[in-house]
Protein backbone atom coordinates (compact mmCIF):
# COMPACT_ATOMS: atom_id res chain seq x y z
CA UNK A 1 0.00 0.00 0.00
CA UNK A 2 1.63 3.24 -1.13
CA UNK A 3 1.39 6.58 0.62
CA UNK A 4 1.34 9.87 -1.28
CA UNK A 5 2.16 13.08 0.55
CA UNK A 6 0.09 14.98 -2.03
CA UNK A 7 -2.70 13.08 -3.78
CA UNK A 8 -2.14 12.50 -7.49
CA UNK A 9 -5.53 13.97 -8.36
CA UNK A 10 -4.87 17.27 -6.55
CA UNK A 11 -6.15 20.15 -8.67
CA UNK A 12 -5.42 23.49 -7.00
CA UNK A 13 -6.01 26.51 -9.23
CA UNK A 14 -2.61 28.19 -8.82
CA UNK A 15 -2.96 30.15 -12.05
CA UNK A 16 -6.29 31.55 -10.91
CA UNK A 17 -4.62 33.04 -7.84
CA UNK A 18 -1.71 34.57 -9.72
CA UNK A 19 -3.01 38.16 -9.49
CA UNK A 20 -3.28 37.91 -5.72
CA UNK A 21 0.23 36.45 -5.66
CA UNK A 22 1.54 39.30 -7.83
CA UNK A 23 -0.03 41.80 -5.42
CA UNK A 24 1.64 40.12 -2.43
CA UNK A 25 4.99 40.15 -4.23
CA UNK A 26 4.68 43.85 -5.05
CA UNK A 27 3.78 44.58 -1.40
CA UNK A 28 6.81 42.68 -0.09
CA UNK A 29 9.04 44.33 -2.69
CA UNK A 30 7.82 47.81 -1.71
CA UNK A 31 8.36 47.03 1.98
CA UNK A 32 11.96 46.11 1.17
CA UNK A 33 12.48 49.32 -0.82
CA UNK A 34 11.03 51.42 2.01
CA UNK A 35 13.26 49.65 4.53
CA UNK A 36 16.30 50.35 2.34
CA UNK A 37 15.44 53.99 1.60
CA UNK A 38 14.28 55.10 5.06
CA UNK A 39 17.78 54.56 6.40
CA UNK A 40 21.06 54.80 4.54
CA UNK A 41 20.32 51.66 2.53
CA UNK A 42 20.87 47.98 3.34
CA UNK A 43 22.93 47.46 6.47
CA UNK A 44 26.30 46.26 5.20
CA UNK A 45 28.54 44.15 7.41
CA UNK A 46 32.24 44.79 7.77
CA UNK A 47 32.93 42.38 4.90
CA UNK A 48 31.52 45.01 2.53
CA UNK A 49 31.61 48.30 4.46
CA UNK A 50 34.97 47.81 6.15
CA UNK A 51 35.64 48.20 9.86
CA UNK A 52 36.40 46.13 12.93
CA UNK A 53 34.40 43.37 14.60
CA UNK A 54 35.34 42.02 18.04
CA UNK A 55 33.75 39.10 19.87
CA UNK A 56 34.22 39.36 23.64
CA UNK A 57 33.14 37.20 26.54
CA UNK A 58 32.78 38.45 30.12
CA UNK A 59 32.93 36.35 33.26
CA UNK A 60 29.62 37.85 34.40
CA UNK A 61 26.62 39.40 32.68
CA UNK A 62 26.97 42.99 31.44
CA UNK A 63 24.38 45.64 30.66
CA UNK A 64 24.31 46.61 26.96
CA UNK A 65 24.10 50.36 27.58
CA UNK A 66 26.93 50.30 30.11
CA UNK A 67 29.13 48.39 27.67
CA UNK A 68 28.41 50.76 24.80
CA UNK A 69 29.05 53.82 26.99
CA UNK A 70 32.38 52.46 28.19
CA UNK A 71 33.62 51.97 24.61
CA UNK A 72 32.44 55.33 23.27
CA UNK A 73 35.94 56.78 22.91
CA UNK A 74 37.71 58.53 19.96
CA UNK A 75 40.08 55.62 19.32
CA UNK A 76 37.11 53.28 18.77
CA UNK A 77 34.68 55.28 16.61
CA UNK A 78 31.17 54.26 15.57
CA UNK A 79 30.72 51.66 18.31
CA UNK A 80 27.73 49.31 18.13
CA UNK A 81 27.13 46.41 20.49
CA UNK A 82 25.11 43.25 19.96
CA UNK A 83 24.38 40.60 22.56
CA UNK A 84 25.71 37.26 21.33
CA UNK A 85 24.10 34.07 22.59
CA UNK A 86 21.78 33.60 25.55
CA UNK A 87 24.14 33.84 28.51
CA UNK A 88 24.36 37.64 28.62
CA UNK A 89 28.16 37.40 28.74
CA UNK A 90 28.98 37.33 25.02
CA UNK A 91 28.92 40.39 22.78
CA UNK A 92 29.83 41.41 19.24
CA UNK A 93 31.41 44.86 19.10
CA UNK A 94 31.59 46.72 15.80
CA UNK A 95 33.59 49.84 15.03
CA UNK A 96 33.92 51.94 11.94
CA UNK A 97 37.37 51.99 10.36
CA UNK A 98 39.98 53.26 12.82
CA UNK A 99 43.15 55.18 12.10
CA UNK A 100 45.22 52.21 13.09
CA UNK A 101 45.16 49.08 11.00
CA UNK A 102 47.28 47.21 13.59
CA UNK A 103 45.14 44.39 14.99
CA UNK A 104 47.45 43.97 18.01
CA UNK A 105 47.07 47.63 18.98
CA UNK A 106 43.30 47.45 18.52
CA UNK A 107 43.14 44.37 20.74
CA UNK A 108 45.17 46.13 23.43
CA UNK A 109 42.96 49.24 23.27
CA UNK A 110 39.76 47.21 23.62
CA UNK A 111 41.11 45.09 26.49
CA UNK A 112 42.43 48.09 28.44
CA UNK A 113 39.18 50.01 27.93
CA UNK A 114 37.08 47.09 29.14
CA UNK A 115 39.33 46.47 32.13
CA UNK A 116 39.02 50.12 33.15
CA UNK A 117 35.23 50.09 32.78
CA UNK A 118 34.64 46.66 34.37
CA UNK A 119 37.53 46.00 36.78
CA UNK A 120 35.69 43.17 38.56
CA UNK A 121 34.44 41.47 35.40
CA UNK A 122 37.26 40.13 33.24
CA UNK A 123 36.66 40.24 29.47
CA UNK A 124 38.31 37.87 27.00
CA UNK A 125 38.57 38.63 23.28
CA UNK A 126 37.66 35.53 21.31
CA UNK A 127 37.71 36.98 17.81
CA UNK A 128 38.93 40.18 16.16
CA UNK A 129 38.57 40.95 12.44
CA UNK A 130 39.71 44.03 10.57
CA UNK A 131 38.58 44.80 7.01
CA UNK A 132 39.91 47.89 5.25
CA UNK A 133 37.65 50.10 3.11
CA UNK A 134 39.43 49.07 -0.11
CA UNK A 135 38.95 45.38 0.65
CA UNK A 136 35.31 46.01 1.56
CA UNK A 137 34.72 47.83 -1.73
CA UNK A 138 36.33 45.02 -3.73
CA UNK A 139 34.24 42.41 -1.94
CA UNK A 140 31.07 44.41 -2.64
CA UNK A 141 31.84 44.60 -6.36
CA UNK A 142 32.66 40.90 -6.53
CA UNK A 143 29.51 39.97 -4.62
CA UNK A 144 27.28 41.96 -6.99
CA UNK A 145 29.11 40.51 -9.98
CA UNK A 146 28.65 36.97 -8.66
CA UNK A 147 24.90 37.48 -8.28
CA UNK A 148 24.55 39.01 -11.74
CA UNK A 149 26.65 36.51 -13.68
CA UNK A 150 25.01 33.55 -11.94
CA UNK A 151 21.60 34.81 -13.11
CA UNK A 152 22.91 35.55 -16.62
CA UNK A 153 24.39 32.07 -17.06
CA UNK A 154 21.13 30.61 -15.82
CA UNK A 155 19.33 32.54 -18.56
CA UNK A 156 21.65 31.06 -21.18
CA UNK A 157 21.15 27.52 -19.86
CA UNK A 158 17.36 27.73 -19.74
CA UNK A 159 17.22 29.32 -23.21
CA UNK A 160 19.06 26.33 -24.63
CA UNK A 161 17.54 23.67 -22.39
CA UNK A 162 13.88 24.51 -22.88
CA UNK A 163 13.79 26.53 -26.10
CA UNK A 164 16.67 25.02 -28.09
CA UNK A 165 18.15 28.49 -28.65
CA UNK A 166 21.69 28.09 -27.40
CA UNK A 167 23.08 30.55 -29.92
CA UNK A 168 20.57 33.26 -28.97
CA UNK A 169 21.42 32.74 -25.31
CA UNK A 170 25.16 32.79 -25.95
CA UNK A 171 24.86 35.93 -28.10
CA UNK A 172 22.86 37.62 -25.35
CA UNK A 173 25.49 36.70 -22.76
CA UNK A 174 28.38 37.92 -24.94
CA UNK A 175 26.65 41.21 -25.74
CA UNK A 176 25.77 41.86 -22.10
CA UNK A 177 29.24 40.94 -20.87
CA UNK A 178 30.75 43.35 -23.39
CA UNK A 179 28.25 46.04 -22.48
CA UNK A 180 28.95 45.67 -18.77
CA UNK A 181 32.69 45.84 -19.41
CA UNK A 182 32.43 48.98 -21.54
CA UNK A 183 30.06 50.77 -19.17
CA UNK A 184 32.29 49.76 -16.26
CA UNK A 185 35.14 51.72 -17.83
CA UNK A 186 33.12 54.92 -17.27
CA UNK A 187 33.43 54.51 -13.51
CA UNK A 188 29.75 53.85 -12.84
CA UNK A 189 29.18 52.20 -9.47
CA UNK A 190 28.85 48.43 -9.56
CA UNK A 191 25.42 48.55 -7.96
CA UNK A 192 23.95 50.71 -10.73
CA UNK A 193 25.86 48.75 -13.33
CA UNK A 194 24.32 45.46 -12.20
CA UNK A 195 20.82 46.95 -12.08
CA UNK A 196 21.17 48.28 -15.64
CA UNK A 197 22.58 44.95 -16.84
CA UNK A 198 19.70 43.02 -15.26
CA UNK A 199 17.24 45.38 -16.91
CA UNK A 200 18.89 44.84 -20.30
CA UNK A 201 18.84 41.06 -19.74
CA UNK A 202 15.09 41.12 -19.13
CA UNK A 203 14.48 43.30 -22.20
CA UNK A 204 16.63 41.08 -24.44
CA UNK A 205 14.82 37.95 -23.23
CA UNK A 206 11.48 39.63 -23.96
CA UNK A 207 12.50 40.81 -27.44
CA UNK A 208 13.94 37.41 -28.39
CA UNK A 209 10.92 35.67 -26.84
CA UNK A 210 13.07 33.60 -24.51
CA UNK A 211 10.01 33.10 -22.34
CA UNK A 212 11.25 30.28 -20.13
CA UNK A 213 14.43 32.20 -19.36
CA UNK A 214 12.49 35.40 -18.71
CA UNK A 215 10.12 33.64 -16.31
CA UNK A 216 12.98 31.99 -14.40
CA UNK A 217 15.08 35.17 -14.21
CA UNK A 218 12.13 37.24 -13.03
CA UNK A 219 11.48 34.68 -10.29
CA UNK A 220 15.15 34.72 -9.21
CA UNK A 221 15.30 38.52 -9.10
CA UNK A 222 12.02 38.41 -7.18
CA UNK A 223 13.53 35.99 -4.62
CA UNK A 224 16.77 37.92 -4.08
CA UNK A 225 15.10 41.36 -3.94
CA UNK A 226 12.41 40.34 -1.45
CA UNK A 227 14.83 38.36 0.74
CA UNK A 228 17.29 41.27 0.90
CA UNK A 229 14.42 43.69 1.53
CA UNK A 230 13.04 41.65 4.43
CA UNK A 231 16.52 41.25 5.92
CA UNK A 232 16.98 45.04 5.68
CA UNK A 233 13.60 45.53 7.35
CA UNK A 234 14.75 43.27 10.19
CA UNK A 235 18.04 45.12 10.55
CA UNK A 236 20.19 42.14 9.55
CA UNK A 237 23.68 42.97 8.33
CA UNK A 238 24.50 41.86 4.79
CA UNK A 239 27.85 40.08 4.90
CA UNK A 240 29.55 37.18 3.15
CA UNK A 241 27.42 34.68 5.08
CA UNK A 242 24.23 36.29 3.78
CA UNK A 243 25.71 36.41 0.26
CA UNK A 244 26.41 32.67 0.47
CA UNK A 245 22.80 32.13 1.52
CA UNK A 246 21.52 34.21 -1.43
CA UNK A 247 23.59 32.25 -3.95
CA UNK A 248 22.37 29.00 -2.37
CA UNK A 249 18.79 30.19 -2.62
CA UNK A 250 19.20 30.98 -6.31
CA UNK A 251 20.12 27.33 -6.80
CA UNK A 252 17.19 26.01 -4.75
CA UNK A 253 14.65 28.27 -6.42
CA UNK A 254 15.99 27.42 -9.88
CA UNK A 255 15.80 23.71 -9.10
CA UNK A 256 12.09 23.99 -8.26
CA UNK A 257 11.43 26.09 -11.35
CA UNK A 258 13.18 23.65 -13.70
CA UNK A 259 11.25 20.71 -12.24
CA UNK A 260 7.97 22.47 -13.01
CA UNK A 261 9.20 23.51 -16.47
CA UNK A 262 10.19 19.92 -17.28
CA UNK A 263 6.77 18.62 -16.33
CA UNK A 264 5.14 21.46 -18.27
CA UNK A 265 7.06 20.43 -21.37
CA UNK A 266 5.98 16.81 -20.98
CA UNK A 267 2.34 17.81 -20.55
CA UNK A 268 2.56 19.95 -23.69
CA UNK A 269 3.71 16.86 -25.58
CA UNK A 270 0.87 14.77 -24.14
CA UNK A 271 -1.95 17.32 -24.55
CA UNK A 272 -0.93 20.01 -27.08
CA UNK A 273 -4.53 21.17 -27.58
CA UNK A 274 -5.27 21.66 -23.88
CA UNK A 275 -5.78 25.17 -22.51
CA UNK A 276 -2.35 26.49 -21.47
CA UNK A 277 -3.56 27.70 -18.06
CA UNK A 278 -4.82 24.17 -17.42
CA UNK A 279 -1.47 22.70 -18.47
CA UNK A 280 0.36 25.00 -16.04
CA UNK A 281 -1.99 24.05 -13.20
CA UNK A 282 -1.61 20.36 -13.98
CA UNK A 283 2.19 20.64 -14.06
CA UNK A 284 2.43 22.54 -10.77
CA UNK A 285 0.03 20.14 -9.05
CA UNK A 286 1.90 17.08 -10.35
CA UNK A 287 5.21 18.38 -8.96
CA UNK A 288 3.73 19.85 -5.77
CA UNK A 289 4.66 16.86 -3.59
CA UNK A 290 8.30 16.99 -4.69
CA UNK A 291 8.42 20.76 -4.22
CA UNK A 292 6.98 20.67 -0.71
CA UNK A 293 9.15 17.74 0.42
CA UNK A 294 12.36 19.27 -0.98
CA UNK A 295 11.68 22.74 0.41
CA UNK A 296 10.27 21.33 3.65
CA UNK A 297 13.33 19.25 4.48
CA UNK A 298 15.59 22.20 3.65
CA UNK A 299 13.47 24.46 5.84
CA UNK A 300 13.59 22.05 8.80
CA UNK A 301 17.38 21.65 8.55
CA UNK A 302 17.84 25.42 8.28
CA UNK A 303 15.49 26.00 11.21
CA UNK A 304 17.68 23.71 13.31
CA UNK A 305 20.72 25.80 12.33
CA UNK A 306 18.82 28.98 13.19
CA UNK A 307 17.76 27.75 16.64
CA UNK A 308 20.80 25.72 17.65
CA UNK A 309 23.67 26.85 15.44
CA UNK A 310 24.74 29.84 17.50
CA UNK A 311 25.20 33.49 16.68
CA UNK A 312 27.92 33.06 14.05
CA UNK A 313 25.59 31.27 11.62
CA UNK A 314 22.40 33.06 12.73
CA UNK A 315 22.17 35.51 9.80
CA UNK A 316 22.96 32.81 7.23
CA UNK A 317 20.21 30.58 8.63
CA UNK A 318 17.71 33.45 8.77
CA UNK A 319 18.38 34.38 5.14
CA UNK A 320 17.94 30.73 4.16
CA UNK A 321 14.66 30.42 6.07
CA UNK A 322 13.19 33.46 4.36
CA UNK A 323 14.62 32.52 0.97
CA UNK A 324 13.34 28.93 1.00
CA UNK A 325 9.79 30.16 1.60
CA UNK A 326 10.04 32.95 -1.00
CA UNK A 327 11.73 30.65 -3.54
CA UNK A 328 9.07 27.95 -3.22
CA UNK A 329 6.34 30.56 -3.52
CA UNK A 330 7.91 32.11 -6.64
CA UNK A 331 8.35 28.74 -8.39
CA UNK A 332 4.63 28.09 -8.01
CA UNK A 333 3.07 31.53 -8.38
CA UNK A 334 5.62 33.61 -10.38
CA UNK A 335 7.83 31.61 -12.75
CA UNK A 336 5.17 29.34 -14.25
CA UNK A 337 2.15 31.69 -14.40
CA UNK A 338 4.35 34.30 -16.11
CA UNK A 339 4.58 31.98 -19.11
CA UNK A 340 0.85 32.42 -19.57
CA UNK A 341 1.27 36.18 -19.98
CA UNK A 342 4.21 35.78 -22.37
CA UNK A 343 2.71 33.32 -24.87
CA UNK A 344 -0.14 30.98 -25.72
CA UNK A 345 -0.36 27.22 -26.14
CA UNK A 346 0.54 27.42 -29.85
CA UNK A 347 3.84 29.17 -29.11
CA UNK A 348 4.96 26.63 -26.49
CA UNK A 349 3.79 23.64 -28.52
CA UNK A 350 5.96 24.89 -31.39
CA UNK A 351 8.98 24.84 -29.04
CA UNK A 352 8.25 21.24 -28.04
CA UNK A 353 7.79 20.22 -31.67
CA UNK A 354 11.08 21.87 -32.55
CA UNK A 355 12.80 19.96 -29.77
CA UNK A 356 11.24 16.67 -30.90
CA UNK A 357 12.48 17.35 -34.43
CA UNK A 358 16.01 18.25 -33.38
CA UNK A 359 16.30 15.55 -30.70
CA UNK A 360 14.18 12.60 -31.90
CA UNK A 361 13.70 9.66 -29.65
CA UNK A 362 14.05 11.60 -26.38
CA UNK A 363 11.09 11.10 -24.10
CA UNK A 364 10.39 11.36 -20.42
CA UNK A 365 11.33 13.93 -17.85
CA UNK A 366 14.97 14.87 -17.66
Amino acid sequence: MSFAFIKHDTNIDFVGGRRLAYGLSVLLFLLGIVAALVGSGPKLGIDFAGGVIVQVQFQQTVDDNALKKSLDIPSLPGITTQRFGDTGRDFLLRFSQTNSGDATQLRTTVVETLQAAFPDNKAEIQRLEVVGPKVGSDLTNKALSALYYSILLIAVYISGRFEQRWMAGAAMAAALWGGVYVVGLTGVGMGWLVLVALGITLVVCFVLRLNFALGAITALIHDVAITVGLLSLMGVELDLNVLAALLTLIGYSLNDTIIVYDRLRENLRAAPKMDFAGIINRSVNQTLSRTILTSGTTFVATLALFLLGGGVIHDFALAMLIGVLIGTYSSIFIASPMLLALGDTTFYVSLVQKENYERPGEHGIV
